[in-house]
């Protein structure tokens, strides 16, 4: 058996830190530790709909009269079993694969999810003639949720040749398990006290009991492999070898890469409702493992993980499908988990709207599709901004966008504990300026582009009024960058001279307001106060409210979030930033390939092929939050493409 790895086993506790993800186009994912131990509620070999189905499988090795452990879970006091030990090896290309070498006897392990399917595959082969004592353990819970020992779980399995099924609860889909011609004992168990490293640390609830259904045994011959195959509807297990190619084949047609691995995760397509009440849309999911799609997230992703990857087609259904669903001139800024109403509090996710919009006509001058399908949706946006909308967005006297109510968050700085808006920013912020702006410049080019010449006056006048006011409102002479903040408070007036990174976006964006000068002093403050190997932090360590460690219960985490954290995703900004004022030349390429190879060499290393949501602000910036996030990835593959190019 070949046995090259790419990565080699490390302590226990740092493989138990280092989580791997499959994921298969519907939002639906498995995923949990290169240990093998589930350390987190939202560990899982089958995650479908928001539910865990299958949380993991205990696995014996039978080898004539000798058994090894080949699991780990950690119990109160104990690890146990230590299937870790035995732990040679592990893998992630292109499926994560565990090599176990156990006195001689080697078995390799493949986990891997089928693309548009709630399935997961698990293959095992080893190297002489053995058996597999597999102990399938079920939560059939929400995946924010905990279960525990109860009376109203259904014991009782269906057994028929090569398939078990199993339904727990009333309303709750069935687990089917196939398997070739395994021993089946249907006798059930309750497994106690899991306990779950991660939740602990986030002082969350962090102890679970687990439901044994049955045990199945397979026979192995030396060198053949064996599959389970758990899904949410009834499958052949004599699949497995098609799935498996066909998945391997799929993911070869993918630009070559980590990266372009890491996009394709994100990429999904959401069932509608079966009521009808929302139809099945294309979209991005924010995040794994707790996030579903967010239109703020799904509008910055977009450019990086469709367009950067040559996967346009994606970006023009995703286009699409939230035009569907914009309402009063917003779009959504999530859909709920459960598929219910979609929440419009946000002020940004529709003015990156634009700027995607732009970045797609851009990229494949499709502006037919922009023309038909998107122009009077955008136009009616600008004209419910110009109105006013929800949550107190509206274009103010000045020609700048105000937003804000008590108690909301609106901008991407969304961080609240209880009725705690931890960075309210109402009033006018920075970024959202610039965006509306963007905006603004984008339709007075589409308009004119498509004989609207009324149009494209009003919305050139309506930048001039923007830009106008921005120059005279949001220079801070004193620390030669911008407010974050102008009209901050109940009652206006006020500014907001924090160094945050929000301003960056007014030298980013495609359509700027600043003269060269200051952005060149907006990029070098910036880069001063806010720049680290993975990022940019979200304010600077000066600052009295300063957070540099992103730890603790959900109080002290949240109050962390956008108070120092570094975000992975500010990259791009920062750097396509620099780049504008250096004028792209070679050195300036270099430089900033040299700021963007940390984030890459995290990718390929610790990160197990993915980016986080977030980083500590302060050395040695520990990973934290979301292990996978859109944006992280989506601008380092959009910057990533735009460096060897002069601008």
């Amino acid at each position: 058996m070949k046995m090259g790895g790419n990565y080699p086993m490390l302590p226990f506790e740092d493989t138990a830190r280092r989580e791997w993800l499959e994921t298969n186009g519907l939002g639906g994912y498995a995923s949990s530790t290169a240990a093998g131990m589930n350390t987190r509620r939202y560990h899982g070999l089958l995650v479908a709909a928001g539910r865990v189905l299958l949380a993991k499988i205990e696995e014996t090795l039978v080898v004539g009269s000798r058994r090894y452990e080949l699991s780990t879970n950690r119990f109160p006091g104990a690890v146990h079993p230590q299937g870790y030990a035995w732990l040679k090896e592990f893998q992630l290309d292109p499926f994560p694969l565990w090599v176990f070498e156990c006195e001689g006897t080697l078995v390799e392990k493949w986990v891997f999810m089928v693309h548009g399917e709630d399935t997961t595959v698990v293959q095992y082969r080893a190297s002489e003639n053995c058996e597999m004592e597999l102990r399938p353990l079920i939560a059939f819970r929400g995946y924010h949720a905990l279960t525990h020992q109860n009376g109203a779980l259904r014991a009782e399995v269906e057994v028929a040749p090569g398939s078990v099924k199993v339904a727990p609860y009333e309303g709750l889909p069935s687990l089917h398990v196939a398997h070739a011609g395994g021993r089946v004992d249907p006798r059930g168990y309750w497994y106690r006290n899991f306990e779950y490293d991660r939740e602990r640390e986030r002082g969350l609830d962090f102890q679970e009991d687990l439901f044994q259904p049955f045990t199945l045994t397979l026979t192995l011959a030396a060198g053949d492999r064996a599959a389970v195959v758990a899904s949410t509807g009834p499958r052949a297990v004599e699949t497995a070898e098609e799935l498996r190619r066909a998945e391997t084949a799929r993911r070869k047609t993918l630009n070559t890469g980590s990266l372009a691995r890491a996009a394709d995760q994100f990429l999904v397509e959401v069932p509608g409702s079966q009521a009808g009440a929302y139809p099945t849309r294309s979209t991005i999911i924010a995040g794994y493992h707790w996030f579903t799609d967010w239109g703020r997230d799904t509008m910055i992703s977009l450019a990086g993980l469709t367009l950067a990857t040559g996967r346009p087609e994606k970006g023009r259904a995703i286009l699409l499908s939230f035009a569907s669903v914009a309402d009063r001139g917003m779009l959504p800024n999530r859909f709920p988990d459960a598929g219910g109403a979609p929440e419009y509090n946000t002020v940004d996710a529709t003015l990156w709207y634009f700027e995607a919009i732009r970045a797609y006509a851009a990229r494949t001058g499709d502006l037919a599709f922009v023309r038909d399908q998107l122009y009077d949706v955008l136009a009616g946006m600008i004209t419910w901004h110009e109105r006013g909308t929800r949550y107190g967005i509206r274009v103010d006297a000045d020609g700048l966008l105000h937003a804000g109510e008590p108690g909301i968050q609106l901008t991407w700085m969304d961080a609240k504990a209880g009725d705690w808006v931890v960075t309210p920013r109402r009033g006018k912020p920075v970024e959202i300026q610039a965006l509306w702006y963007n905006a603004l410049r984008v339709m007075e080019d589409f308009a004119g582009r498509f004989g609207r010449d009324a149009q494209r006056a009003h919305y050139a006048s309506l930048a001039e009024r923007a830009r106008a006011a921005f120059t005279e409102q949001f220079w801070n002479g004193a620390q030669g960058c911008l407010f974050d903040v102008v009209d901050l408070g109940a009652d206006g007036g006020l500014t907001d001279a924090s160094i945050r990174p929000n301003q960056i976006f007014a030298v980013s964006l495609f359509h700027r307001m600043l003269p060269r000068e200051r952005a060149a002093s907006v990029v070098e403050t910036v880069e001063r106060h806010l720049l680290t190997p993975y990022g940019l932090r979200t304010l600077a360590p000066g600052d009295p409210h300063y957070r540099g460690r992103y730890e603790g219960g959900v109080l002290s985490r949240d109050g962390a979030y956008h108070q120092g954290t570094v975000w992975p995703w500010l990259i791009g900004p920062f750097l396509e930033a620099y780049l504008v004022v250096n004028q792209g030349s070679a050195e300036a390429r270099r430089q900033a390939a040299a700021w963007l190879s940390p984030l890459l060499e995290y990718l390929d290393g610790a990160g197990m092929g993915q980016l986080p949501e977030l980083f500590d602000g302060d050395a040695p910036h520990r990973p934290g939050g979301a292990i996978a996030q859109a944006w992280s990835v989506a601008e380092v593959l959009r910057i990533r493409e735009m460096i060897p190019y002069k601008l």
